[in-house]
């Protein structure tokens, strides 16, 4: 099937409290600016900027409620257009929590799962307090159960091949296979896109989501990157797993899956424009634009 451009929901999510980082904001904002205009239906849910006060920790995940709210917003958009696809262009990596789990409960098992990032996004509340680390597992039904209240059918880890991925922590290296996923890393692809496909073929799946956290990139080749915050204390992201992917290689990975089967979610997570970032809080500074 091919899918009408008029039943792909744009989902514009802005959402920065699952990576505790506010920037993610003015991220979020100047790639919907910049992304190819819409074709079908468009939603901006609405995300308040950072207060000055600490952010709270409510059941060892920051900023909890005003996650939740912005799930249940985010819902109550894809439910409005029941939507084919939906491409979602964020901020944090939680925004994929209410597109994907919409996906996987409308096509089901025919429904696979390439979650393009350097790092697993399967951790829990114990392991780490930014919800944007617990992304994946959420949408496998693990972790904390309000968000995990919105997946429907969560996605069995046998539909779900890790892109990409660098360094694992112990916990996600143990999680992967117990878990029945599949992973792999740059040196796997090789340029290639032809490992993937093989994953998909043996799947059966006919209809892919698409997570992609473009940390999965080289940090020496692109300076949008949260690893490349110019404000950085030195060795701020030493021991961090970074990206080895160039663009050319995930984009021509994801042409050749469309022409498999139909990706009917890209979710493009965690864009860093510093350069825009930092005109932004300058033009605070100016009469008329600036706060009062």
């Amino acid at each position: 099937m091919t899918i009408d451009p008029k039943n792909i929901l744009r989902l514009n999510l802005p959402q920065w409290q699952g990576g505790d980082h506010p920037d993610y904001r003015i991220g979020a904002r100047v790639l919907a600016a910049i992304a190819p205009e819409a074709q079908g239906p468009e939603e901006t849910i609405a995300v308040p900027e950072a207060p000055d006060a600490t952010r709270p920790v409510e059941q060892g995940i920051v900023s909890r409620k005003p996650l939740l709210d912005q799930l249940a917003a985010a819902r109550s958009a894809i439910a409005r257009h029941d939507p084919d696809a939906i491409v979602t262009l964020g901020g944090d990596c939680l925004v994929n929590l209410a597109p994907t789990a919409y996906l996987s409960a409308r096509y089901g098992e025919d429904l696979a799962v390439l979650w393009v990032d350097a790092h697993p996004d399967v951790m829990t509340a114990k392991q780490f307090r930014n919800a944007h680390a617990h992304v994946l597992a959420m949408l496998m039904g693990i972790g904390d159960p309000d968000f995990v209240a919105a997946v429907p059918k969560p996605v069995k880890g046998d539909r779900v091949l890790y892109v990409g991925l660098t360094e694992t922590a112990p916990y996600e290296t143990d999680f992967i296979p117990e878990h029945g996923m599949t992973r792999l890393s740059p040196e796997d692809l090789a340029g290639s896109a032809e490992p993937v496909l093989q994953w998909l073929r043996a799947s059966g799946a006919k209809k892919v989501a698409v997570h992609f956290d473009l940390d999965v990139l080289d940090p020496s080749l692109y300076d949008f990157l949260l690893s490349q915050d110019p404000d950085a204390k030195p060795n701020a992201y030493e021991g961090v797993a970074k990206g080895r992917m160039r663009f050319e290689e995930v984009a021509n990975i994801l042409k050749a899956v469309d022409a498999e089967a139909d990706i009917v979610g890209l979710a493009i997570a965690e864009y860093m424009p510093w350069s825009a970032i930092k005109l932004s809080k300058l033009l605070e500074t100016l009469p008329l634009l600036g706060k009062r």
